[in-house]
């Protein structure tokens, strides 16, 4: 395929039914490993969690013997939802229609009346209870995030992430983690465009006027950007100034004086009552101060100055997705951390004064999209081709890499569009 072709994107791509239905079965049931969540969120056996891979609603959880399963929440008998609590503890997974019982490893252990009553004759003679698990998943981690896959043949986790995009999940998580919330959006966009969206360095000072205000990202910071050599995932990074971080967090009650990024807004009219909002303090071997990191298909991994999260994609058809946010810190930070992490969590979800935008600029995207025709979208900032050296923040290339993987997996040519 000539590559030229990845700076045009067919409108269609963002609302065709058709298409969707394909990428739920070459993407996200196909050769990839999706986020499934954190082994924090399920510390002891029986704890469970529900959640969702493309469109299909996944149960993780942990057994008896320490190991994590995942399999589909859905009963073999009826089709209907075993667990419809978000969060849980059992010794079994039991459907409330007619009780099948399934273990923890979501193999099918009991059927009431199997064996009839009263003369009824019950199940067959042939029923093999072990042909009528649970479908599963393959689970797999890295210091504690989980994957999951609906592959047998897809390359192993470590493989599939590539050595930089491992390297960074291993720093972010550096020790043990604790969940500190949720929090969760409805987004009237197509997935792909949120994918798109953080892979985008440079819109981040453009449309975000909290960011560029308050000295958070302005296009003359020194960052970088990333993509692993299948061009799957991204890392885009902020590089902070050492003059403008701390070694520890504000006091978690007294403000304090303002702190020089607060000051940076002078003139611009706009000025905060908390300036602990903005402070920095460095936790990690680098100067990085923001980092996205996004693993196809459906996760990024933020940190924006001390607020750290998971965000989860969930697809609902070509026109809507939610987003996820599972917000974290580390198990042995200080009363004054956690409160300073849930305090910038302020920054992103469904009214943070980032996601907000970005939230709002796919919404416009996809209503422009919804009105047909044979329209491109148009991504050529800093060339054409996919692949770049260098850390340049002004150029599309994370996108146009984006592109031609998705064009790669699902056998499509955008010229063809």
């Amino acid at each position: 395929m000539d590559r030229s072709g990845f700076d045009r994107i067919p409108y269609a791509w963002y609302r065709d039914e058709a298409l969707y239905r394909l990428e739920i079965e070459r993407i996200f049931e196909g050769e990839t490993w999706s986020f499934l969540g954190l082994e924090a969120e399920i510390p002891n056996a029986g704890d469970f969690r529900r959640t969702v891979i493309g469109e299909a609603p996944v149960l993780f959880n942990r057994a008896e013997d320490g190991r994590v399963h995942a399999f589909v929440n859905r009963c073999s008998h009826r089709g209907a939802l075993i667990q419809r609590e978000n969060f849980g503890n059992v010794a079994a997974h039991v459907c409330l229609y007619h009780s099948w019982t399934y273990d923890l490893a979501g193999d099918l252990v009991a059927i009431p009346h199997r064996h009839g009553v009263g003369g009824s004759p019950g199940m067959p003679d042939d029923f093999d209870m072990a042909c009528h698990g649970l479908r599963k998943l393959r689970v797999d981690r890295v210091n504690g995030v989980l994957f999951a896959t609906f592959s047998e043949t897809v390359e192993p986790l470590r493989d599939y992430l590539g050595p930089t995009h491992v390297a960074h999940l291993e720093r972010l998580f550096r020790g043990p983690v604790r969940v500190l919330g949720y929090q969760r959006q409805a987004v009237r966009g197509n997935w792909k465009a949120y994918l798109e969206n953080v892979r985008d360095h440079y819109h981040g000072a453009l449309l975000h006027g909290f960011q560029s205000t308050f000295g958070i990202n302005r296009s003359t910071h020194d960052c970088g950007s990333r993509m692993d050599p299948k061009r799957r995932h991204s890392l885009l990074f902020v590089r902070q100034p050492p003059e403008e971080y701390e070694d520890a967090p504000p006091p978690a009650l007294d403000p304090g004086p303002p702190l020089p990024l607060a000051e940076a807004a002078e003139g611009a009219r706009l000025a905060l009552q908390d300036p602990r909002l903005l402070h920095f303090a460095r936790e990690f071997d680098d100067d990085r101060s923001t980092t996205m990191c996004s693993i196809f298909p459906n996760s990024t991994f933020q940190q924006i100055r001390n607020a750290l999260a998971a965000r989860q994609i969930r697809p609902r058809g070509p026109g809507a997705f939610d987003l996820v946010f599972t917000i974290f810190g580390y198990r042995d930070d200080s009363a004054e951390m956690t409160a300073h992490r849930l305090r910038q969590a302020n920054m992103a979800g469904p009214a943070g004064y980032v996601s907000l935008e970005d939230a709002e600029a796919l919404e416009a995207c996809q209503s422009g999209h919804r009105a047909g025709g044979d329209g491109n979208s148009v991504v050529e900032m800093g060339g054409r081709g996919p692949i770049r050296d260098g850390d340049e923040k002004l150029d599309d290339v994370m996108i146009r890499g984006f592109w031609s993987y998705y064009c790669e997996i699902m056998g499509l040519d955008p010229r063809e569009g």
